[in-house]
């Protein structure tokens, strides 16, 4: 469900986000996070559903970093096997209910649900199942398997903003470097691409799928 977003700038934004992944919240919506804590006062519930050792405590030090700007975040760094989601679905929704109960969000976060990766799409399967009265983004993420779409919301980044993203993502994840994957220049193209679509002046961007949106014209 997708709506108009509080427009009272003085009232914190809150934005519950879910990765899979110890990076996949900053990969896929790294510069977008920057962008609305420089631009009103946010709170947030973080959530990296899989991370354990070194990687969980990259996890912990991004989070607190990306959201230094925040009113208040509460990070949950959670130990589910990765790659092996789809099992463990039924835990991961009732860790998910929980956080909802006291956490009220007015945007989510999270994965793509056509994510090719099992993961990611259990993690976006979950989300659909839990927040069904809140605007929901899906964040997207280059990789392997080539399932990158055709999104259809946009937030143009500034230059510093994204600068800010690809430098964030290699001060925090050292575990990551080298991987294929996690290469500044394919974040910096792939933001390109997007700035392109959505006519950014900067040329940089970040896109998500909304699959539902809801106009209240009061």
């Amino acid at each position: 469900m997708l709506s108009f977003l509080p427009t009272a700038t003085t009232i914190p934004l809150k934005v519950f986000c879910l990765g899979a992944h110890a990076d996949d919240l900053e990969i896929g919506a790294g510069g977008t996070l920057r962008r609305i804590l420089e631009e009103r006062p946010v709170e947030l519930c973080w959530v990296v559903a899989s991370a354990d050792g070194s990687r969980a405590e990259e996890a912990h030090a991004s989070a607190t970093a990306m959201t230094a700007a925040a009113v208040r975040c509460e990070v949950h760094v959670w130990d589910l096997n990765e790659n092996l989601f789809p099992a463990q679905l039924g835990d991961l929704k009732s860790r998910l209910w929980e956080l909802q109960k006291t956490f009220t969000p007015d945007l989510v976060l999270s994965h793509h649900l056509e994510d090719r990766h099992q993961d990611h799409r259990t993690c976006a399967e979950v989300i659909w199942q839990t927040f069904r009265d809140q605007p929901v983004l899906e964040f997207e993420i280059a990789k392997f398997e080539g399932d990158l779409g055709q999104p259809s919301v946009f937030v143009p980044l500034s230059a510093d903003q994204m600068e800010g993203k690809l430098q964030h993502l290699e001060a925090h994840f050292p575990s990551q470097a080298g991987r294929p994957w996690f290469d500044a220049d394919a974040f910096r193209a792939l933001a390109r691409l997007r700035g392109v679509e959505c006519n950014s002046p900067s040329g940089y961007a970040e896109a998500f799928t909304a699959r539902k949106l809801t106009l209240d014209f009061t």
